[in-house]
């Protein structure tokens, strides 16, 4: 193998692209824009440009980029020990155990590394669960899910999802899973049988185009869940940790569920790192030997988080996202465009729905770019826009000056 000595500085952008596309395999299409630094809610490109991120990672920096107190845990950890596997124990990984337990009204965490790793372990423990506790027989358990919805691509998670680009050609499929509608709790309450395990859904569908679903829905499919002991699955990977205005987009509806999934902001964008926050009940299930990672519950993946956590709450950052994100809607809403079907948004979790007649939300997407706003389309005709949870009225109201008269336009190219 031959390796290059030369920096980044050394290529221009052009040259970067290409050296992707050759060696890249293609499973992304991102905008087109190369990355080199960040700073609170701002990023600069190989030519200095600046951006305002309005993705955040999909919102795994909402502390903002390069957080310092992040950065110096990060540092500190990396100095001291950053991996033991969990044959033996860490000292930072019990004070994780203990911190986000506090916080979330938690009794028991299995901490892993991705989020599609945090919903897999979610599934084999309600499994688990259902034949050791519920009593369901053996090979029989079944999983309710939402249409549209997105939980990860692992092989287990693509089985249940319905977007043909994520199943297309990789079966057979896994199994034990039930899809119904999003926002229908009368839908799984008919669809529960004996041997339904769990319901596995996400607060607000955010890969689908930020779909908000109607108030009450949480507290119905929380009695639901409860008088058919049925586990309630919440995956706050991407509504989790004050995206909404809430710690837990859960907090909307004042329920609890019987295990959430947290991940991408647990760390500020430092370092992979996800938790399945839940019960003895069942987390108990799980045996010496019968789940586990090399890197889960790693010492610098703890530091990091207990960290990142701390930054959200001591700055304010949840109540700034609930603030924030009103006023964002507000001015979004202000723009007139007869495209445009529809705005909404629960804290800094917002979206932008266009017409079909407008051709589709990424030609937006790039001409924002171009104007120094990074932003993505997601299910053809839909713009999320989810800054870091740092961002501030004037931020919003730079930003505004170069997002109204793109979006007000009929066309983005025009």
């Amino acid at each position: 193998m031959i390796y290059s000595d030369a920096t980044a500085s050394s290529h221009d952008e052009a040259e970067l692209m290409e050296i992707e596309l050759e060696l890249g395999a293609h499973n992304y299409k991102p905008i087109d824009v190369v990355l080199s630094k960040g700073e609170g809610v701002w990023v600069w490109d190989s030519d200095g440009k600046r951006y305002l991120d309005c993705l955040s990672a999909y919102s795994a920096v909402n502390q903002g980029h390069c957080h310092p107190k992040i950065r110096e845990a990060l540092i500190e950890q990396s100095g001291k020990l950053t991996l033991t596997s969990r044959a033996f124990r860490n000292d930072q990984l019990a004070l994780f155990y203990q911190e986000i337990c506090a916080l979330t009204n938690t009794s028991k965490v299995l901490p892993i590394n991705s989020g599609a790793e945090a919903v897999e372990s979610a599934i084999k423990a309600v499994r688990k669960w259902g034949y050791e506790v519920k009593g369901v027989p053996d090979g029989q358990a079944e999983i309710i899910v939402c249409r549209n919805n997105f939980h990860g691509r692992t092989l287990s998670i693509v089985s249940f999802s319905t977007d043909p680009t994520a199943r297309r050609n990789f079966g057979p499929f896994v199994p034990g899973f039930k899809v119904i509608p999003f926002g229908d709790a009368e839908a799984l309450d008919a669809a529960i049988t004996p041997n339904t395990v769990g319901f596995l859904v996400e607060p607000i569908q955010g890969e689908a185009g930020v779909i908000i679903p109607p108030d009450g829905y949480l507290r119905a499919v929380r009695e639901i869940c409860s008088r058919h002991n049925v586990m309630l699955i919440l995956d706050e990977i991407q509504t989790g940790l004050g995206r909404t205005g809430k710690l837990l987009a859960e907090e909307h509806e004042g329920i609890e569920a019987d295990l959430t999934l947290v991940g991408k902001a647990l760390s500020g964008g430092f370092y992979p790192i996800s938790a399945v926050l839940s019960n003895s009940e069942v987390l108990g299930v799980l045996r010496p030997g019968e789940h586990g990672s090399t890197f889960g519950g790693n010492p610098l993946a703890c530091a990091v988080a207990r960290t990142a956590v701390r930054v959200l709450i001591e700055e304010g950052m949840i109540e700034n996202a609930e603030r924030m994100g009103a006023y964002f809607v507000e001015r979004l809403k202000d723009i007139r465009n007869n495209l445009i079907r529809e705005v909404r948004g629960r804290g800094l979790m917002v979206a932008v729905e266009f017409e079909p007649e407008a051709g589709g939300a990424r030609a937006y997407c790039e001409a924002l770019k171009n104007e120094g706003v990074l932003c993505k389309d997601t299910h053809v005709n839909t713009i999320r826009f989810a800054p870091p949870l740092v961002i501030n009225r004037d931020d919003i109201d730079w930003a505004f000056e170069r997002i109204a008269p793109i979006l007000a336009r009929s066309s983005p190219t025009t």
